[in-house]
Formats: structure tokens, C-alpha cells, sequence
């Protein structure tokens, strides 16, 4: 039998009763169903219906259960509090529950939560889109905004394809992209991970086949060896008719290998992409506002691309959003071209509730000396990682900005080294053989004591081999 639940009455007309509510009863809580449930419950269903990121179902590692956060701490259900080394995977720079985005969120809620982009306007997107283009390295004009870093980077690259399309050049289909590197999940995204050691090697056959370059050898801090460019420059000068952009990670390449390199090396192929006419996209996802210690990371080479992908950090990690942003001769000739317009439209492009968190986070950031915050964290990381050198299973350490890395010798078992990191009031998720934070920007010189204390406690038991 069919079960009847009234949640309010309408008249024929479909108007509630009163006027000024047209959700009638259902505009309070009275009348629907509370989810709560016992703790036990959550964690049964989790592993009976969720399938998280990289897991695997058939032989899942039980997922911790977060029931609040404040701070820079997530609290389990257990009453467990740690402090989180990763950000939420690097978004939540401000910490979680912060009083400004909180209030940003529940004053535009009030007014609307989501509209259509399409069409219709509204004072958030922007807002932001304005801001975006104020504090972007110069040349970046105009914004498209989408749903999430991934997104934004398929963006980027339609964007550079139908831009050379629109210039009558339909063989410049091919991208070039760094060794190391990692842009998302997404299938364009995936074609420009590193295809042999990235985390997509297997769909090798079924995306399509780009250009790789190798990693960038020279770090940040060294003197700049010219033959580090050598191969890039050969790529691109022999592939310049069939190139549509680059696409490169400026600086730090990050779930790619966590590697720091030369700003020399960004500058160069920003000066061969100009003299082989090729357009440059800068994937900022991870780096962008202040993660590296500049505000972007391009800032590092002094050097503005066609093309910029933002995300992770944009709402300080309440809510998902992305932007690309392009330079106007890319957009015009994209809209002087047989279509006419750009050929892509996300349903939630634009989200209201986003954009005025992200205002809110990103005046927040602007508000504050975040400059010298970062580098208080990095002082405090490349104190705080000098020890790990010592230990017999570590290759090395290295710290830029609010990043620190610790290279093993052997990938760790992540299982195992997880629940040791919750014992020691702390969440970090390795990859690999890497073991890194990247925490909240408002996390204090004791806070990465304790936080990076615990995980030497933990790596300096675990076995060298």
C-alpha cells in the first residue's frame, strides 16, 4: 500500500493559505523527517551505499566520522578531536565554521540559494567575477565560472580548442602538458595527467593522446639550468602547428608528486608559447590565493597565462565552485567565430550561495597581513620537518609556503598509517610515498608543533622497507 504523507494544502491555484509563505507548513521543520541516527548506523550504511573517493568496495578502509568542525579541528563521533593537516583537501584555508563565511552563507541564503545563469544575472557572480579579474595577473578580463576544479580545467581546455577553431585553424587540436603533473579526473583532465606514473594510466587506451614534456629539474631556489627547458622548447617548436595551449601546474605540481620548481623554467615557456603561438593555461587550482606564499602562483615568473583554472580554496572550502578566467583575445576570438559563443553551460554556473561565500572568503584573505602568515608557516614547517631527514625511510623533506612534504623512501600502507595519525590527534591523508599537509592558514606555530610532531611520532616507527 502506498503510503500518503500531506506536507501542506494548496488551493486549486496551487497557493498556500497564507500569502506571504507559499510553502505553507512545510516552511518550518515540524513536518519533516528528522535524520538522525545512531552513530553505528551511519557507519554501517557509509560502507553499505557510499563509495568514496579511490576506494575500493569490494575491500573498503572504513571512513572516520566527522559530527562537527571549528577551527582547524574536525571532531569524530567518537568525541575525538584532530587537527586537520590537509585543508579538506587544500580548500578550507580560514579553518571550518568561520563566523564571516557563515554569515556570508546564511544572508544570501535568505535571498535565494540558486538561479539559473543562463539569462539572468545576479549581484554575487558578479561581484566575484570583478574581483577575480582585480587580483588575477593582468590580461585575465573575463570569467566563466563552473562547478568544481576538474570542470573548470575541461573548460579551459574547450576554451583553447574552439578558440583556434574560430580562427580557422582546427589542427592546432593538441595539448602539451608536464610530466608530473595532475589536472583532474575528468576525461579532457585526465589526458594531460602524467600518463605513466599518474593516477589515470589506466584509461591510457580511451583518452585522448597529448604531448608530455619532462618534469621540471630545476627547484625553486637553484640556479636556473637552460637544458631543463631543452626538450620543452624541441616539443614546441616542432608540434607549434598542431598545439592548441600548454597546460602546466605553475610552480608546484601537486597530486601529480607534490614537487616545488623554478619560476625561470614557468618564464621560458611563457616566452615559447608567445614565439611558437600557442596559448598557455595555468592550472592555480591548488596554488591559487596564497598557497605557494604569492597571492597565485604565476606571480612567482612574473608572467600572466591565456588561460587560468581556480577552484579548492575559492568559497575557503564550503562549498564547491570554480572559475576559468581568459584573456579578451582569447574570448573575442571565441565569439567572433562561427558559433558565436562560447559552447559550454553548467546548470549551477554562477551558484549565488557560492559566489557570496567566495566574496566573503576572499575579502577576508585580502583583509589580512596573509603574506606574512604564510610565511610564518613556512619558517615554522621547515623547522618543524628538519628532523624527519634523519629517519632511515625518508628521501627528503621540502616546504614552499603553507606546503610541506615528506618523501618516503617506500609508498606507505595508507590503512594503516591513517588510524596511527588519528591516535595521535591529527588528519593527514598520504599518497604514495608522500606524506604532506597543507593546512589552514589559521593554524598556529603550536597547532603544526603538534600536528607535525604526531606524524614523526608515527613515520619514525614505521618500517624502513
Amino acid at each position: 500500500m502506498q503510503k500518503e504523507t500531506t506536507l501542506f494544502t494548496t488551493d486549486t491555484l496551487g497557493n498556500t493559505g497564507n500569502p506571504s509563505n507559499q510553502f505553507g507548513e512545510i516552511g518550518t521543520l515540524n513536518n519533516i523527517t528528522k535524520t538522525d541516527q545512531p552513530q553505528s548506523q551511519i557507519r554501517q550504511k557509509d560502507q553499505q551505499f557510499v563509495w568514496h573517493p579511490y576506494s575500493s568496495l569490494t575491500a573498503p578502509i572504513p571512513a572516520y566520522q566527522v559530527v562537527s568542525a571549528h577551527g582547524v579541528y574536525l571532531t569524530l563521533d567518537d568525541g575525538s578531536e584532530l587537527i586537520d593537516g590537509m585543508a579538506s583537501w587544500w580548500c578550507a584555508i580560514h579553518g571550518y565554521n568561520h563566523p564571516v563565511l557563515n554569515a556570508a552563507a546564511k544572508n544570501q541564503i535568505d535571498k535565494f540559494s540558486h538561479v539559473m545563469f543562463g539569462g539572468i544575472t545576479h549581484a554575487p557572480a558578479v561581484d566575484l567575477c570583478e574581483k577575480l579579474v582585480k587580483i588575477t595577473p593582468a590580461g585575465l578580463d573575463k570569467v566563466f565560472l563552473s562547478d568544481s576544479g576538474s570542470v573548470a580545467v575541461e573548460v579551459a581546455i574547450k576554451m583553447a580548442f574552439q578558440y583556434w577553431i574560430s580562427q580557422g585553424q582546427p589542427n592546432k587540436n593538441k595539448l602539451l602538458s608536464l610530466r608530473s603533473g595532475y589536472h583532474g579526473d575528468t576525461f579532457a583532465a585526465m589526458s594531460v595527467c602524467d600518463p605513466v606514473t599518474g593516477m589515470h594510466q589506466m584509461f591510457d587506451q580511451v583518452v585522448a593522446k597529448q604531448h608530455f614534456a619532462p618534469a621540471p629539474q630545476t627547484r625553486v631556489h637553484e640556479e636556473w639550468d637552460e637544458q631543463d627547458i631543452a626538450e620543452f622548447a624541441k616539443i614546441i617548436s616542432d608540434k607549434k602547428d598542431q598545439l592548441a595551449a600548454v597546460i602546466l601546474e605553475p610552480i608546484v605540481q601537486g597530486a601529480g608528486g607534490m614537487r616545488f620548481y623554478s619560476p625561470h623554467y614557468l618564464k621560458r615557456v611563457r616566452q615559447l608559447c608567445d614565439q611558437h603561438n600557442v596559448l598557455l593555461i595555468a592550472d592555480e587550482i591548488a596554488t591559487g590565493f596564497g598557497r605557494s606564499g604569492k597571492l597565485f602562483a604565476c606571480e612567482w615568473a612574473d608572467i600572466s597565462p591565456d588561460i587560468m583554472c581556480l577552484g579548492k580554496a575559492i568559497t575557503g572550502g564550503y562549498m564547491t565552485l570554480a572559475a576559468t578566467l581568459c584573456s579578451e583575445d582569447v574570448s573575442n576570438g571565441i565569439c567572433n567565430g562561427e558559433a558565436g559563443c562560447f559552447m559550454h553551460g553548467p546548470t549551477f554556473m554562477g551558484n549565488p550561495l557560492a559566489c557570496a561565500v567566495a566574496n566573503a572568503s576572499i575579502d577576508l584573505l585580502l583583509s589580512s597581513d596573509w603574506q606574512a602568515n604564510i610565511q610564518r608557516i613556512e619558517a615554522s614547517l621547515k623547522i618543524e620537518l628538519a628532523p624527519f631527514e634523519a629517519l632511515d625511510n625518508v628521501a627528503e623533506t621540502r616546504v614552499l609556503g603553507a606546503i610541506g612534504v615528506i618523501e618516503m623512501k617506500q609508498a606507505v600502507n595508507l590503512a594503516e598509517i591513517q588510524k596511527q595519525f588519528v591516535a595521535e590527534g591529527i588528519w593527514v591523508r598520504p599518497f604514495g610515498k608522500l606524506v604532506y599537509v597543507m593546512p589552514p592558514y589559521i593554524t598556529t606555530d603550536q597547532q603544526l608543533h603538534q600536528l607535525v610532531s604526531g606524524i614523526y611520532k608515527v613515520l619514525a616507527s614505521t618500517p624502513s622497507s
